[in-house]
């Protein structure tokens, strides 16, 4: 791609405080990301809470700004700087929701700040578990059996749609899963969702398919604005569904799919990096795959870099 002369000062949101040994690829690839942007000559201004990082060295960007992360500070900076766009895909989810406050605010719109990497309907419909599951079922790729219930008669009638046990319950709006559960059969499950229902302030709870024992699988995808697709690598978690990706040891490249297996998971991440939108730089999206039958649902999309993008860089 050529490069776009009508940016000339560009303002990247970092990640914010980060635990020891936690979080630290967003330090890493949004270092990269300013290296490389003033490479092609751009002026780079960073705004990142954490002075304990590489990206806030001195050398790093042309301006660096250690300031709270939130809308009303890194609204004064775009006031200050004047930035012609606004990179929010380096910084993990902190930087996504900031730029996503900062849209809907009209402060981007107000300073005349594009937004690069992902715009905000792209950004809405990978996280919008809702509209991502609209924009799956557009292109045929399957995702997880899921539905909505307000009472326990629709909870059966979600519960039937799904048609298989174990059963995942969810309610909404409650913290660390109070009233949730895995439930087994229909006694478990209609105890598990009357509680849920009692949970949620707003009586919903969000009953799934469970997939625990399916083997799970990222891809790092990337795209640019002629709509080159390309798949940096695949990545396999050794711990199966049930263990958060984030908590489990992964391998890249993929260990134990079969050529046919990736070629599925590759041709469904090119259709997901199109359909969202991310238009241009890294996305990591998450596959399962039921060990039995090969079959794969897409768990979710990042329209951003993720951990699993620093360990990609290494593979």
């Amino acid at each position: 791609m050529p490069r776009r002369n009508d940016l000339h000062k560009i303002l990247l949101i970092g990640s914010g405080p980060i635990v020891i040994g936690q979080a630290c690829e967003f330090d890493y690839s949004g270092t990269q990301a300013c290296k490389a942007l003033r490479d092609e000559g751009y002026e780079v201004v960073l705004v990142n809470s954490n002075p304990a990082t590489i990206m806030t060295d001195p050398d790093t960007a042309d301006r660096t700004y250690i300031e709270p992360l939130t809308p009303e500070i890194v609204e004064k900076i775009i006031e200050k700087e004047r930035p012609d766009a606004l990179l929010p895909t380096m910084g993990g989810q902190t930087a996504l929701n900031l730029a996503v406050a900062l849209a809907k605010s009209g402060a981007l719109e107000k300073y005349n700040v594009e937004l690069i990497g992902a715009k905000l309907p792209a950004i809405e419909m990978a996280e919008d578990r809702k509209l991502f599951k609209e924009a799956m079922a557009r292109i045929a790729v399957p995702v997880c059996p899921s539905g909505l219930a307000t009472t326990l008669e629709e909870s059966r009638e979600v519960g039937r749609q799904i048609g298989s046990y174990p059963l995942i319950i969810r309610p909404a709006f409650t913290m660390g899963g109070t009233g949730g559960g895995i439930a087994y059969n229909q006694e478990e499950f209609e105890e598990i969702a009357t509680s849920g229902i009692d949970a949620s302030p707003v009586s919903q709870i969000l009953i799934e398919k469970s997939l625990l024992g399916w083997k799970e699988y990222e891809l790092e995808v990337m795209r640019d604005l002629a709509d080159n697709v390309v798949i940096i690598c695949s990545i396999e978690n050794l711990d199966p569904m049930g263990v958060h990706t984030g908590d489990s040891i992964t391998v890249a490249p993929a260990q134990t799919l079969t050529d046919k297996e990736y070629q599925r998971l590759r041709d469904a991440s090119i259709k997901i990096i199109r359909e969202i939108g991310v238009e241009t730089g890294g996305s990591n999206i998450q596959f399962a795959v039921n060990p039995d039958t090969g079959d794969f649902i897409v768990i979710e999309m990042n329209p951003r870099v993720s951990r699993s993008s620093a360990l990609a860089s290494k593979a």
